[in-house]
């Protein structure tokens, strides 16, 4: 169920919408022209992490593993990274989109247990 297309076309809007949240975060932390920096940089580090780590011959990904990892670790960097863009929800003030947002990760997790079962098996 993991590697349905509709739960990876799920994964990949929650991976799109996590990286949106996390610069409208960056960009409200300041009023200063850094501000632009940290909203573009932010979500550049965590696709480059998203992306680089990885674990050889994951069938929800193109199996290629730039930075190969254990399945435990890249399962924490997915949960840490939905668990920051839940955090910035939060943190704006968005409190039913953060539930909102968070129950969309929780039943993609729940529909991805053979993925799951998986990455902890590597």
């Amino acid at each position: 169920m993991g590697s349905n297309p509709i739960n990876l076309a799920l994964r990949f809007v929650l991976e799109l919408a996590s990286l949106i949240m996390a610069g409208y975060w960056a960009k409200e932390q300041s009023d200063s022209w850094q501000r632009y920096i940290l909203m573009i940089g932010l979500p550049m580090f965590l696709a480059t992490l998203w992306g680089v780590f990885a674990v050889p011959d994951d069938p929800s990904r193109s199996g290629s593993a730039p930075i190969p990892i254990s399945g435990w670790l890249r399962l924490l960097l997915e949960l840490s990274i939905f668990s920051f863009a839940i955090f910035c929800l939060y943190d704006l003030g968005y409190s039913k989109l953060t539930w909102i947002f968070g129950l969309v990760v929780l039943v993609h997790y729940l529909i991805s247990y053979d993925r799951i079962a998986w990455l902890l098996k590597q």
